[in-house]
């Protein structure tokens, strides 16, 4: 996270994204898993709040930049934060948004020269496709210029290691306004299938320079990207803080011992819950609960 009025670098735009089925309490351990070069620009799917609850995240060295919730369906929903050192404005795409079949956010950065906007969405596994597909061309319609340089990311729920219609029909679309996919790797795996329903799509040809890798973390059953657009650079201050955490012998066996005494009394209570999610969620907080308090986070510079 930038703080001070340190001499300005000049500094590649890193975009994230996950798919975190449901975000609240994971905060510390997303910035940790990509401490100590945050990037500028955090876009989750699968956020699983409300309005008022979204607003209530805290992220530490980043600000909300855009979001959407559902209002009747739990789950669900995408929001966009950026870095609190970084200008952008929201680009209002509720009218075009409806629960399960496409939910989306948009944020344009305006702390570069070029005008760029970055997209995140997401459409269910029961979501319409014909309605995402007409959707979505129609949010690409109303916004381009030939001037704008457009980022998609988000879990469309369509596998891109395999061949089929809707793949085909969404690339065909997407090619008319510039985009193609970049995610050529596994972003979700269960057993032995591996899919690739996380995607970023950009114009190869506006953004020639860019690396794009998978990221685990182990917050959910999907993992996460990161893309850095080596042709796209901001003017950063130099002096830089991060949050990270130490790791000893002794407080790994502190761990360790915590880890033995645990009942996980919290899971067994949702047995009668076959929704993996919710499963993993309940494990997944009582696990933090101990690893937050044998390896407190602390603040570093450079």
């Amino acid at each position: 996270m930038v703080a001070g009025n340190q001499r300005a670098v000049s500094n590649p735009i890193s975009i994230f994204h996950h798919n975190v089925c449901g975000i609240k309490g994971k905060t510390d351990e997303l910035i940790g898993s990509v401490s100590p070069n945050p990037p500028h620009i955090l876009c989750f799917s699968e956020h699983h709040l409300k309005t008022p609850e979204i607003d209530q995240i805290s992220i530490d060295g980043y600000r909300l930049g855009a979001v959407y919730s559902r209002q009747v369906l739990k789950g669900g929903g995408v929001c966009i934060f950026i870095q609190n050192n970084l200008e952008c404005t929201n680009v209002e795409l509720d009218k075009y948004c409806k629960e399960q079949d496409i939910e989306a956010c948009m944020i344009k950065l305006t702390s570069t020269l070029h005008n760029i906007l970055i997209m995140t969405v997401y459409r269910a596994p029961s979501g319409n496709f014909n309605l995402f597909l007409k959707k979505l061309d129609d949010v690409l319609k109303s916004l381009y210029r030939a001037d704008l340089k457009v980022i998609i990311c988000g879990d469309i729920n369509i596998n891109y290691l395999t061949e089929g219609d809707r793949k085909s029909q969404l690339d065909a679309m997407l090619l008319t306004y510039g985009l193609a996919s970049i995610v050529h790797f596994p972003t979700r795996s269960q057993g032995l299938s591996s899919t690739a329903i996380d995607n970023i799509f950009i114009d190869t040809n506006q953004f020639m320079n860019y690396i794009v890798s998978p990221l685990y973390n182990g917050l959910a059953d999907h993992d996460a990207q990161l893309l850095t657009l080596n042709d796209i650079h901001l003017q950063l201050n130099s002096h830089c803080t991060y949050t990270t955490r130490s790791f000893n012998t002794y407080s790994v066996e502190e761990f360790i011992t915590k880890l033995s005494y645990e009942s996980w009394g919290n899971i067994f209570s949702h047995t009668n819950n076959l929704d993996v999610d919710t499963l993993f969620n309940a494990f997944l907080s009582d696990y933090l609960r101990l690893f937050y308090t044998s390896f407190p986070i602390c603040k570093k510079s450079t």
